[in-house]
Parts: C-alpha cells; sequence; structure tokens
C-alpha cells in the first residue's frame, strides 16, 4: 500500500467528528487539563503556516493529556470584532457580518484541514449577541462598582481611519494598519479604572506558572515606583503637584517641565499670564501630532519653549524657577509635571544645557555633574547643597525629606504606575455596543440588565463621521430612547467597545458557552477554573493579558468567578519567519498557505515540520526544501508499518532505545520541546530500520507519534489490527521500564596528564576503583604509563578519568 494522505486524513478527520472524541465533558470523575491557544482574529487572508505553530503545540500537549487520563478542554473560537474587517467591509461594500461569517467559515476549514483536536462544540464568536451580551454584562458590573467612568482626554487620532489608536497602534508618527498620519485631539472616551488593580496584577504573578519573561513584560507595563508627591506653587498662587521617586533632590529642582496639554497652561493663556501665546500654541499644536511613544523616546533632541509671564516656586528654599512646557512630559503620566533636577538626571542635564537653567550638584560626586549623575542613583552618597539634608547618604535623606514634607503640609509619600487606565472608546460601527444612555436629567444611566443584549443595528453605511463620531450617531431611531431611570427622552451612547473586550473573557465561556442565564455556571467555573496552561504570542503577554488578568480579578472580586487568576501557566512561541528570515506578509509576498503544503505533502507533515523546524519559544525561519524531510520521515513509519514482523511482543534488540525514547518523548512535550522529540522518534525509526521490528514495537512508536501526526497514526494503528481497541488517541501513553532506559554499558575518555590517549567501555554500574583499573588495563594507555607511578586519579562520572602519573 501506499501512503496516501490525501484520502486518509479527510477520513480521520471525519470519523474524530462524528465520534465527538475530542469533546470534554462537564460531569466527568477525572482530573481536568484546561488547555488553551489564543484565538484568532479570522481575517481574509486566512491562515498562515504561522497561525498553526502554537495550535499545533498545545494539541499534541492536550492529545498527551488525554492520553495519561485526563478529561481536556481544548477550545476554539474567534475573536471577530475590529477594524480590519470594518475597513474590508468598507472598501468592498459587503456588510461586517457577511465578511466576518465567511472568514469564520474558511478558518474553521483550515483548521479542520489540520486535524486539531479541538471540542467544535464549544466554539465561540465575539460578534455573536448570545456572547457579547455578556461582555455587555460586565461592562455594566464595572459601570456599577466605579471602575468604568467617561473622561475627556488626548488620544491618538487616524486621520484616516478616523478612530483612536492605542500607542501601540501607531509606528513613526502613523496609523501601523493604513500608514495615515496620527494626530493627538481631545476625545470624550469611556475608561475602565484598570489603575486600582496595579499592585495585585503585580503581586499576584509570584502565585502563577509563567515564564519569566512574560512577568518581566507585565511588571514593567505596570511600572511600579516609589517616591513623593510634593507641591509646588506658580508665581500666580496656582498648585502644581508632581510625583518624584527622589524628593532628596529637592534642593537641586532648578526649573518645571509641564506637559504641553496641561489644564494649566490653557488657564494661564485664558487669563493673559502668558506673555508667548504664538510660541506655546505652535509648539502644542507640534507635539499633538506626536503619539506617547515618540514623546517618551528617551534618544530624541529634547524640545520646549519657556512660559514668559508665569514661573515656579521650589517649596523647600522658595527660588522662583522658569517653567518650560516640552512634549517628553506626558498628561497620562503621573501629574503631567515634573520637577527637573539637571546635575543628577542625563535627560534634565541635557535640556538645561540647551536652555541655559541652572545646574546644582546635590548629591555629592566631584566636579564633573555628569559624573555626579551616577553618584545620584547610588544609595551612599553623600547630600550636599541641600540645607538640612547636608551630610546624609541619599538611603537616610529620603525618608528624611519626605517626613518634613508630609508636616509642612506640602507633600506624602507615594507609589506611582506608569500603567494608565484602559480607553475603553472606539468611534466605529463594528464592535460591541456599550449599554449606556446619557439623559439630561439623570446624566449617564446603565441599561437594565434584562434588556441585553443590546444588539448592533444594521446600517447603511460602515463610514466613519467626519466629526469623528461613530456611525451609529447617524442611527437616529436607535439612538433615541428613553430613560431608564426617570423615564425621559435620552440617547444611547453611540461609541462601541474595542477589540480587546471580546478577548479579555473569552476563555470564561469556553467554559459553558451555551448558557443564556449566565456568562458560565458555577459548576462549570469550579470545575474548569483556572485555565491550566495558556500558549500565545509573546506580543499579547502586556495588554491582553493584562486586560483579561484585570477583568478576571474583578470578577472574582464580586463573586462571579472561584480564582483570582485566569491562568495557572502562560508560555509564548516564537514567529515562524519566511525564507530569507523576514515577516511574513502579503505585501512581502512570502506567506507560506498551509492549504498549499498539505495539498502537496498533507497535514501529519505539516505539522511535524512547524514543531521540527527549532526551539518553540525562538523564531524559526521556513524552508521548503527542509519540509520534505518530514515527510520521507512519515514514508519510513509507513514502510516499517507494512514490513515489521508479526508479534506483539516488544524485540529485545529495541528495548532500550524505545524504552529510552517513550520517556524522552513524554518529558520533551510537557517542557515545549517538541523538536527533540521529533528527533528521538526519527532516530527510533532509524533504529528500528536496521534491527528490524515487531507488531510490539510499532504499536509503542504509533502511540507516541499520534499527538504529532495524528492521521497517519490512526491509519497505521487501524492497519495493524488494532481498531477493535478504540482510536490511537484513546490509547494510554505507552508505559517504560526506568532500568531500560538507563545504558549498561558507558563509553569514557581515559586522559594521561590531561591529555586524551584511548576509549573504553565499563558497565554502567561500574565504581570509581573499576573504572581506573579499566584504564589502567588498555593497551593504549599502557603506552604512556608504563613505568611511571599513579600519583592521582579523577573520574567524570559518565564521561571521563584522568590518570595523573610520574616517574
Amino acid at each position: 500500500m501506499k501512503y496516501d494522505f490525501a484520502n486518509i486524513e479527510p477520513k480521520w478527520q471525519k470519523k474524530w467528528e462524528d465520534a465527538k472524541v475530542y469533546a470534554a465533558h462537564d460531569n466527568s470523575d477525572k482530573k481536568k487539563f484546561y488547555g488553551l491557544v489564543e484565538f484568532p482574529y479570522p481575517s481574509g487572508q486566512g491562515l498562515h503556516v504561522g497561525h498553526p505553530r502554537p495550535y499545533t503545540a498545545m494539541d499534541i500537549v492536550c492529545r498527551k493529556k488525554r492520553m495519561d487520563g485526563y478529561n481536556v478542554l481544548f477550545p476554539m473560537g474567534f475573536d471577530a470584532f475590529g477594524l480590519p474587517t470594518e475597513n474590508y467591509a468598507i472598501k468592498n461594500h459587503i456588510h461586517p457580518a457577511k465578511v466576518t461569517h465567511d472568514n469564520i467559515q474558511n478558518f474553521t476549514s483550515q483548521l479542520k484541514m489540520l486535524g486539531f483536536g479541538f471540542d467544535w462544540d464549544r466554539v465561540i464568536d465575539t460578534t455573536d449577541p448570545k456572547y457579547y451580551k455578556w461582555t455587555q454584562w460586565i461592562f455594566l458590573q464595572l459601570y456599577k462598582h466605579g471602575l468604568a467612568y467617561k473622561a475627556t482626554m488626548p488620544v491618538n487620532w487616524c486621520t484616516s481611519c478616523k478612530c483612536v489608536l492605542a500607542n501601540e497602534e501607531v509606528v513613526d508618527g502613523v496609523c501601523e494598519r493604513c500608514g495615515a498620519p496620527v494626530i493627538r485631539k481631545e476625545k470624550s472616551q469611556w475608561m475602565l479604572k484598570i489603575t486600582e488593580y496595579a499592585q495585585r496584577l503585580i503581586d499576584d504573578l509570584d502565585e502563577v506558572d509563567f515564564i519569566e519573561r512574560v512577568k518581566t513584560q507585565q511588571r514593567n507595563w505596570i511600572g511600579r515606583s516609589t517616591g513623593a508627591e510634593v507641591t509646588f506653587h506658580s508665581t500666580n498662587g496656582d498648585p502644581i503637584v508632581v510625583f518624584t521617586t527622589r524628593p532628596d533632590t529637592l534642593f537641586g529642582a532648578t526649573y518645571m517641565v509641564l506637559a504641553p496639554e496641561h489644564a494649566l497652561v490653557a488657564e494661564w493663556k485664558e487669563k493673559g499670564l502668558l506673555k508667548n501665546v504664538e510660541d506655546v500654541e505652535a509648539y502644542q499644536r507640534a507635539a499633538a501630532a506626536k503619539s506617547d511613544l515618540e514623546r517618551a523616546e528617551l534618544n530624541k533632541e529634547k524640545t520646549g519653549v519657556k512660559l514668559d509671564g508665569v514661573a515656579g516656586i521650589n517649596p523647600v528654599n522658595g527660588k522662583e524657577i522658569p517653567i518650560f512646557i516640552s512634549d517628553y512630559v506626558l498628561s497620562t503620566y503621573g501629574t503631567g509635571a515634573i520637577m527637573a533636577v539637571p546635575a543628577h538626571d542625563d535627560r534634565d542635564w541635557a535640556f538645561a544645557k540647551k536652555f541655559g537653567c541652572e545646574i546644582i550638584e546635590v548629591v555629592s560626586g566631584g566636579e564633573d555633574v555628569q559624573k555626579a549623575a551616577f553618584t545620584a542613583k547610588d544609595e551612599t552618597g553623600i547630600m550636599v547643597n541641600s540645607d538640612f539634608l547636608n551630610g546624609l547618604t541619599v538611603k537616610d535623606a529620603i525618608p528624611a525629606i519626605t517626613k518634613w514634607l508630609e508636616e509642612k503640609g506640602i507633600g506624602e509619600a507615594k507609589v506611582n504606575y506608569k500603567l494608565r487606565d484602559w480607553v475603553f472608546s472606539r468611534q466605529r460601527y463594528w464592535g460591541e455596543p456599550i449599554p449606556m444612555v446619557w439623559c439630561d436629567k439623570c446624566g449617564w444611566e446603565p441599561l437594565p440588565e434584562d434588556q441585553l443584549p443590546l444588539l448592533l443595528p444594521d446600517v447603511d453605511s460602515y463610514e466613519p463621521t467626519d466629526d469623528g463620531e461613530s456611525p451609529l450617531s447617524k442611527m437616529t431611531d436607535w439612538v433615541n430612547t428613553t430613560c431608564p431611570k426617570c423615564g425621559g427622552p435620552a440617547r444611547r451612547e453611540t461609541d462601541t467597545m474595542p477589540q480587546w473586550a471580546g478577548s479579555s473573557w473569552y476563555y470564561l465561556r469556553y467554559m459553558d458557552p451555551h448558557n443564556d442565564k449566565a456568562l458560565a455556571s458555577k459548576e462549570a467555573l469550579d470545575y474548569w477554573s483556572p485555565v491550566d496552561w495558556y500558549n500565545g504570542g509573546m506580543e499579547h503577554t502586556t495588554l491582553h493579558l493584562l486586560y483579561s488578568r484585570f477583568w478576571h480579578k474583578f470578577l472574582y472580586d464580586i463573586g462571579v468567578v472561584p480564582t483570582k487568576e485566569p491562568y495557572q501557566k502562560r508560555t509564548s512561541h516564537g514567529m515562524i519567519l519566511g525564507e530569507g528570515g523576514e515577516k511574513m506578509s502579503k505585501s512581502r509576498g512570502n506567506v507560506v498557505n498551509p492549504n498549499d503544503i498539505v495539498a502537496q505533502y498533507g497535514a501529519d507533515t505539516l505539522r511535524l515540520y512547524i514543531m521540527f523546524i527549532g526551539d518553540f519559544e525562538q523564531a524559526a525561519v521556513w524552508s521548503d526544501n527542509a519540509v520534505k524531510g518530514c515527510k520521507r520521515f512519515l514514508d519510513k513509519v509507513w514502510n516499517l508499518a507494512e514490513s515489521c514482523k508479526d508479534d506483539e511482543n516488544q524485540s529485545e534488540a529495541n528495548a532500550a532505545s524505545l524504552h529510552k525514547c517513550i520517556k524522552k518523548v513524554a518529558d520533551d512535550i510537557e517542557g515545549m520541546k517538541f523538536n527533540t522529540a521529533i528527533a528521538a522518534m526519527m532516530s527510533l525509526v532509524n533504529e528500528f530500520g536496521q534491527n528490524g521490528c515487531t507488531k510490539g514495537d510499532m504499536k509503542a512508536l504509533i502511540t507516541m507519534l499520534s499527538p504529532f501526526a495524528p492521521h497517519i497514526a490512526e491509519e497505521l494503528w487501524e492497519m495493524l489490527g488494532y481498531g477493535a481497541l478504540d482510536f490511537v488517541c484513546q490509547q494510554p501513553w505507552p508505559e517504560y521500564d526506568e532500568s531500560k532506559t538507563v545504558a549498561s554499558v558507558l563509553n569514557l575518555v581515559v586522559q594521561v596528564n590531561g591529555k586524551v590517549r584511548a576509549n573504553i567501555q565499563v558497565p554502567a554500574d561500574a565504581d570509581n576503583d573499576a573504572i581506573v583499573a579499566a584504564a589502567q588495563a588498555d593497551e593504549k594507555v599502557q603506552k604512556f604509563t608504563q613505568g611511571m607511578n599513579l600519583v592521582k586519579s579523577i573520574v567524570v562520572p559518565g564521561r571521563l578519568v584522568n590518570l595523573i602519573v610520574k616517574p
């Protein structure tokens, strides 16, 4: 027979689906395992070969867990709201719902083509009203607990997409998606108060099994810093609050910097206090055209405008100091105002040099003030030019000045976070409607929960409006409603939720996807929580992971979920790059379509190759030529199965190699070392080819291979006559004998006075005396030891023996 993958693979996919082999069972006495992959955005291009890498990895893990006796939940769904679909719909005059439906169908057929063991009865789609009803419900709970609010703030505005962008969506001043210029503008936005959870989001990382680089990214994004909040005043009497991590350097504060959009700047302009209004306004316009990331770039040239007509007053010495506006200060970080200590901060020093500001050393560091900047970071630095702090170390000066500020009523100890509240509004159509109404009498009122879901209405045009409002704002019949509180006329919120909303809780819906009365039943949540293992891209280990953990902690606080954290374990994979090492993209023309690979070599070959391509956590480069090697391996397995001896026993000749392989593949799956697991099976197949093999040998090999190449494994299982035992994917993982995984003999290098002279074989359980004796007995060694005295012997277990000899 020929290995006919084109017929074998659809055959087994249908059999698995008909038998619901991969269905998770809610009422089970088995141990549970919940394996999760990030659900995809169903784009029109469909999958490329980079997408199946994490899916295949977790599929292998979940298949192995089933073999180990677990009740496994391995679900799939679609994160289907969002801007790409809406833009495609606008361009091609097709309703976004139709685009989404067609894309999901295409993705589903591709995923099934690859033989993934998903529970297809639990599929979710974030655009389904039965799903987003509960996204809206969670928003209402956040609002009722004071964690959702409306605020006017500067946002990144794409001049083409006509919508708000996150900082990460702005690259070099243009929209990451369409390339159009991005400007800053004031916009009234719904915000979620994620900052309330900042410390818990840091602390609880100690309780989960996330790879260290993921934890580091989370901590860095939250950005906890300790210091003091200090109140300066302007010469006009207005208080200016700053946060500083180094209150000990207050006597060295020689100027202040405000964000260009700071409220006081507008107030001073309005009062006519600023004499250089034109310069100030020109600078404000220039700053508005930059993203926060551009403005915060450390290495860029410092720019700014000194405010003419208003100055600041240093609260510790009463000195008048200039106030500047500069775009490196952000209104969304801290208080939007800083005190500048140029003698001890490289950025402040560069600014002071450019604008001629005074530089006062307050931490002893010698004559060179740039050297003093480094001394200031050392807690043993000594305070100078600082009045009552003089002579104290930095370590002692910080609590001393903080206490003094508190006694004077002009400052207090403070913890600050780089994390900002979550901007939750989008002025677009294709998103979840925000279930709030505005009443001129009552203000913002939540929609009653029994009126959820608030359905997204059909619209004639999905084009964003010229005034920046959502297309929904034109739908007067939908917008105009009655106030839930007073019954008077009211207007619905026309902003929609961001794509992040549906992906922040989807893992919970998988536990109970058809529940109309709750986002999931208590029984399902208690049984399946938390997710045991979540794998996704490193690009999602900040925002998505942070948002999801925030929502989960909130749901835990209000008694909806039983665990503090959503995911017990989080791992991340490297991308598959196109040939030449560049990221796959349609514009580069280097996208590899999995359909083409499956048509040419089969799904099992593709699955094997994307796992064999390299270390799972690292990026790997696709090679059309290397794919063929995995196909040749499967051909070898097929040929061995056809020619193996009709003996149910495992052969003695293969025992050691087989049992080592069983142990290694099991360990490597748990460690996500899929490439070395496959290499071990390839080596075993070579040995089977050399030694011959039995049905018993093949039975163990096929069972091991099943998680990696499930279709060929099922076909060979049936071909060898094991079909009556059900599917191979339902068999227990083959057992191994620990004693057979240990080599019976060891190959050791023999050195004489540190130089290699021979190789010897000794029993694996030989003691050091026996090893030395065997080394001395070797003929090659004797040439260098004859007539010499053995002074010392050094045995490195399993590697070498070194004989130190002298005349």
